[in-house]
């Protein structure tokens, strides 16, 4: 059974949206419609603030660490319709890198697998996805989808970056590595993936099966299987699990109805069991069986800490 280890009392003055651990697991980032980030160092069962970062302008949606490989970076996410780079340089956190090229509020944001090199993709309700990359003269390159989803996109989500069915105890060096693509969920009720091609990105699949806003995408790590897994979930109260063989033809299967919107998805780091949260105010986990059957493992009230809000897709004030 899950059970709440530790409650973080933050400090924000509104409702917190989002918070990441880093890889580590010693340091926690939280942001709020206090326009803040907040990042706290996590010890023996406490926690310590360590930097509070200023520079958006409206609520801060969304959170994402980089791998370590790259030193102790952070992209947040805002209504403000900025996405800030920021990096912590002996003790002080400042402003790596502003990208400010959205018509609306950026409701998402993700670091690509470090293997594909420092790349975040992020998502915005003005429909668009833009892709920022660290070049090697220090320098950041940037690319647009435009019109990747009608209204909105909500969630986006990296491949990892091992073909499936490689073995994980090879060396790094001697997998073989994964076209660059990711998954995005919109407002139009789909989940579409997109890959890179001649270092132009494309739409490569349209997935059709939900009937509302699709909230979260959450792409499975790659343990060695042969099948590539996705998650979905939506304001239609599904979660829908999609597989692959091949990488180009997939098939959907419900996971469960739930009585109210599904928010988050996210996979265990051995991407075999995954947590989905949503307005019944609880948490649950689940795994499939090996008759193919998707269990509820354990499922936990979020107790009586701030419930996570997701971020609301709108238009910001002109």
């Amino acid at each position: 059974m899950v059970s709440v280890l530790n409650t973080v009392d933050t400090g924000h003055e509104d409702m917190i949206h989002d918070a990441q651990m880093d890889y580590y697991g010693v340091r926690l980032a939280t942001c709020s419609s206090d326009k803040t980030v907040k990042i706290f160092d996590i010890k023996n069962g406490g926690q310590i603030l360590a930097a509070e970062l200023r520079g958006h302008e409206g609520p801060v949606w969304q959170l994402a660490w980089a791998h370590p490989m790259y030193g102790n970076i952070l992209a947040s996410c805002s209504y403000d319709r900025k996405v800030i780079i920021w990096k912590e340089t002996n003790g002080q956190w400042d402003r790596l890198y502003e990208y400010a090229n959205h018509d609306s509020s950026v409701n998402s944001v993700c670091w690509a697998p470090h293997e594909f090199g420092l790349m975040l993709v992020c998502g915005s309700s003005d429909g668009a996805v833009s892709i920022i990359s660290s070049t090697a003269d220090g320098q950041w390159d940037t690319k647009k989808i435009n019109n990747a989803h009608t209204i909105g996109c909500n969630a986006v989500s990296w491949c990892p970056a091992v073909a499936a069915g490689s073995l994980v105890d090879q060396p790094s060096s001697q997998r073989p590595q994964q076209t660059r693509r990711f998954v995005t969920g919109g407002c139009d009720n789909l989940v579409k993936i997109w890959r890179e091609e001649d270092g132009q990105w494309k739409e490569e699949q349209k997935l059709e099966a939900h009937s509302d806003w699709v909230r979260d995408v959450a792409w499975a790590p790659s343990i060695g299987l042969p099948t590539q897994t996705i998650a979905s979930c939506s304001q239609d109260g599904r979660v829908i699990i999609w597989k692959s063989e091949d990488g180009t033809s997939w098939t959907s299967k419900v996971l469960n109805k739930f009585p109210d919107v599904v928010w988050h998805v996210s996979w265990s780091i051995t991407g075999n069991i995954l947590a989905v949260s949503g307005g019944d105010n609880k948490v649950s986990l689940w795994k499939e069986s090996l008759e193919g059957q998707w269990v509820c493992v354990s499922d936990v009230n979020k107790g009586q800490g701030q419930t996570i809000a997701p971020a609301e897709p709108q238009k910001p004030e002109q």
